[in-house]
């Protein structure tokens, strides 16, 4: 029986430079973000430790009707604002609560270097089966919330930065 890693990636464009475009997913201000604009759609965050740096605990409850345990609390493993990349590795809940091993999300805001002013917000799920009798659970991984939240978070940033 065999081990099951891959990785499943979406790239968003949006109008706004990666810094201005960081500044919203850095720390604590992506989780503030979705609960002003779309708790309806990816559910409330509150903060369980830290102040959004490397080691900050946050617990993401989802909207009522999301199938499975209701919850997943993650941790973020990499905050680099140099290279505008956050890192977090679920805890518990979540897709962990489905039967997966390892579920981390990985948030890249890129300089889009054939457009100025622009950017692109790349998300990364990778995920980890210890057993390839659990492949099954393949067909329930989405990265849509992802791609809703780079959306959501890119038009707000449009619509707010470019407008002052």
């Amino acid at each position: 029986m065999g081990v099951i890693r891959g990785e499943i990636c979406h790239e968003a464009p949006v109008e706004a430079p990666a810094s201005v475009v960081w500044e919203s997913y850095r720390g604590l201000e992506l989780s503030r973000l979705v609960n002003e604009l779309m708790p309806h759609l990816v559910g409330t965050v509150e903060v369980v430790e830290g102040d959004g740096s490397a080691g900050t605990i946050v617990k993401l409850v989802f909207p009522p009707g999301t199938p499975g345990i209701g919850y997943l609390k993650e941790v973020f493993r990499i905050m680099d604002d140099e290279k505008r990349v956050k890192e977090s590795d679920t805890l518990e809940g979540g897709f962990l609560h489905l039967g997966f091993d390892h579920y981390t999300i990985r948030v890249e805001v890129i300089d889009n270097d054939a457009q100025p002013r622009h950017c692109i917000i790349r998300s990364t799920i990778k995920y980890e089966l210890e057993n390839d009798s659990k492949a099954h659970l393949l067909s329930q991984l989405s990265i849509q919330p992802l791609i809703t939240i780079a959306h959501v978070v890119g038009d707000y940033i449009v619509n707010n930065h470019n407008n002052k």
